[in-house]
This record gives structure tokens, sequence and C-alpha cells, in this order.
């Protein structure tokens, strides 16, 4: 029978043959020793016992020592645009630097995240730098610069006077780091409008610090909260909600957002809501550790201040509710290329290294319902892998010895 098209061309692909100390694919509860990958072109050809594999005549094969094999690793909360606030405040950034060089220098950061394994970014906002995140995503696509694959959510949306930068006189009209929309025409509006310059997925801050006392309070309605839901919904993209009280936490559930960020002060009440309802969890460890350590902690010197004790308690409270643990670190506000500083703390706080290894590949791509095409190490998904130094599910910090990058079958780094 004549191959189709498709089929030919796979088979006339050329073939890599990774062969590991071993295989962890994503979803199995173990790591597979005596096992390889062969790669085809931009896919998986297959996986398996390297005994029991059909490797074609002339197939490349790339043996790697002490390493495990994973699918590319995803990181679901990140800001390419932005850089360590201790390098720069965020104020500063959004207003003193030019969106040239905060674009130039997201370029660099795009090419750190790949050679540290992360094959895929969800990148939740550009803090000031408009549309810039979807030329981005073009430049990659295109292969016009090095980057992890790209789903971005253009400027963000929040209510009328709950952003920044603050600081400034009242009379001064300054930029905000995202956009701001209110009721249920001006949200379907700017919706709208942000899908239309190419958002993947729309972002809302369901509270922010704006209360009486600067303390973090919910934004939205209910009604406005199920429009944005439901404009969104009929162009096929989720929401995404900002949200670290636990009334703006319950009201993005209730309207039915994908995933919710931060969750700082959640109770086991929204957790067992977030369960029954679907909706998945980025708890952004990383963000508050890094946030703390610029204001002058030594962490395992000084005791933890009050913080970083409420996010140990809140995350041990997510554990046990059983709601979806995704990888999310909320990267830019520190390094980029530390991405898995996210699932070592994960792990810290009570994951084991084997639900966290399954958070930053299948789990994420299941929550991006991409589940068909990468975070697992499967025959014809895209052959998106990364070989470490060790075994990361057994010492989460192997994530650090990247040894081999490969997207869509190109090794990128090696």
């Amino acid at each position: 029978m004549a191959q189709t098209a498709p089929a030919a061309a796979a088979a006339s692909a050329p073939s890599l043959l990774l062969v590991p100390d071993g295989v962890f694919d994503g979803t199995s509860d173990q790591v597979h020793r005596g096992w390889a990958v062969l790669v085809q072109g931009q896919r998986i050809a297959a996986a398996g016992p390297l005994s029991a594999l059909s490797v074609p005549r002339g197939t490349q094969r790339m043996d790697l020592p002490g390493t495990t094999l994973l699918p590319g690793l995803s990181d679901l909360h990140s800001h390419v645009l932005l850089h360590p606030y201790d390098e720069t405040p965020w104020n500063d950034q959004v207003l003193r630097e030019s969106l040239a060089l905060r674009t130039a220098r997201a370029v660099n950061h795009l090419k750190s995240t790949l050679d540290a394994g992360f094959t895929v970014l969800r990148d939740l906002g550009t803090e000031g730098a408009d549309y810039a995140d979807v030329g981005l995503k073009e430049a990659v696509d295109q292969g016009i610069i090095p980057g992890p694959r790209l789903f971005v959510t253009t400027k963000a949306i929040v209510a009328t006077g709950s952003y920044g930068p603050k600081g400034f006189g009242t009379e001064i009209g300054v930029p905000q780091g995202a956009e701001e929309a209110d009721g249920v025409q001006g949200l379907t509006k700017v919706v709208r409008d942000q899908i239309g310059h190419g958002a993947d997925w729309i972002k809302i801050y369901a509270d922010y610090r704006w209360g009486p006392r600067g303390e973090a309070r919910p934004t939205f309605d209910q009604a406005e909260w199920n429009t944005i839901v439901s404009v969104a919904g009929s162009s096929g993209r989720s929401v995404v909600a900002h949200a670290s009280t636990a009334e703006g936490m319950r009201r993005a559930i209730m309207a039915g957002v994908e995933t919710i960020e931060h969750g700082d002060a959640a109770t086991a009440e929204v957790f067992d809501l977030m369960k029954q309802r679907g909706t998945a969890f980025c708890p952004t460890l990383s963000a508050t550790e890094s946030t703390t350590r610029y204001r002058g902690w030594k962490k395992g010197v000084d005791p933890d201040p009050a913080n970083i004790t409420q996010k140990k308690a809140m995350f041990k409270l997510a554990l046990a509710s059983g709601v979806t643990i995704c990888n999310g670190s909320d990267v830019g506000v520190f390094s980029h290329g530390s991405n898995a500083l996210e699932l070592e703390l994960m792990v810290e706080y009570g994951m084991t290294p084997l639900a966290a290894l399954k958070a930053a590949t299948s789990v994420n791509a299941r929550i991006m319902h991409r589940e068909g095409e990468f975070g697992r190490i499967a025959s014809g998904l895209l052959a998106d892998l990364v070989a470490v130094q060790g075994d990361p599910t057994q010492n989460i910090s192997a994530l650090r010895s990247v040894r081999l990058v490969v997207k869509g079958g190109t090794v990128v780094r090696r």
C-alpha cells in the first residue's frame, strides 16, 4: 500500500536515537531503565526498550550516559518582558525602560529558558509592554530567535484604579502595567480586542492591593467575571486569574476560569471548590521566596517571615485537597533560565519529586489542552525533550544539570 504524504515525509526525515540511562515519560510512576527514544523529523517515532525498537538505517545515535531523558518542561506562569526586581524595580521597568530595550532583553530571556530545558511557556502579561509578546511568539515560531513554544495573554486585564504603577500625583497620568476595563460592555470589548491582537489566553486580575489599607481586595463582580469567561470561551480561549484572596478566587472559579495563580490566602473550602469544578492551581512559590529575599531575608539563616509561613501552609492545604497543581513560577520576578526553582520549592514544601515532574510535563499539557502535542514521551508527539544528569525523580535539583535539549526534533543545546 502506498504511504500517505505525511507518513512518507516522516519516513524520509532525518532520525535520531537517544539512549540515556533512564527515561521518564511524563506519566509513569518510575523511570524506565534500558529505554531509548527514536525521533524522526519533528516528532517522536517510538519509545521503549532499546532492544525492541526498529531503528532505520542511517539513524544518528546519541548516547547520554548518566542522564535521565524527560519530556520538555513547561512553566505556565512567566513574564518574559520582566527581569528580576532586585536589578530594576517593577515601576521603573514599566515607566523607564523602552519597549525596544525590553523586547531585546526578552530575546535573551527566551534563549536562557530554552537552554534550561523548558520548551513551553505560558506568558501571563507584558506588564506595560503592549503586544510585544505576540511579536516574540511569531519570531520564535518563524525560527528567527530561539525560544520555547509561547502561549501569550498580551496586556492582561485589570479593574480601573486597581493596578500600577502607583505613587504619583493624582493629576499625573502614568502608563499602566495592564489594560483597564470595567462592566459587561467594557470587558466584552477589551477581551475581544486582546484576542484580535493575538492573545492565546485571557488573564484577569481577580484582586489586587487596592484596599483602604493597601490590602488585597477583589476587583470584578460575578456578572463581570461571567462575561469575561463567556466572551473568551466563545472564541475557544480559556481564562487565567491572578487571585490571592479567598473571595477573588471564589468568584473566578464560579465563572469557570481554567487556572488560579498565587492563591496566598486560599482556604480549604476554596481548594475544595476548585477540585469540584476542575480548576487548576499555579502556586508561584518562587515569586514569594524571591521578593522576600530581595527585602533582606536570608533563607536558612533567618526565621521564616509571615508571608513564607503563610505560603507553606497554603501549599499544604492545596496538596491535601487533591486539586490539580500545575508548574507556574512567575519567572521574571527572578532570573529567566532558573525556572527549576519552582519545582525545587514544590518538593521542599511537601510535593514528591515525581508529582512535581508530572506537573511540569503531562499535567501542564493537559491544563493547556495540548496533551496530544507535548508533555509526554510517546509516539506521535512533538519531540520536545530534555536530558539531565542524574535522576530528578530522586533529586529534583538534577533539573539544573541540563545535558541536552531537543525542540521539535532539533537539538538546540548539547
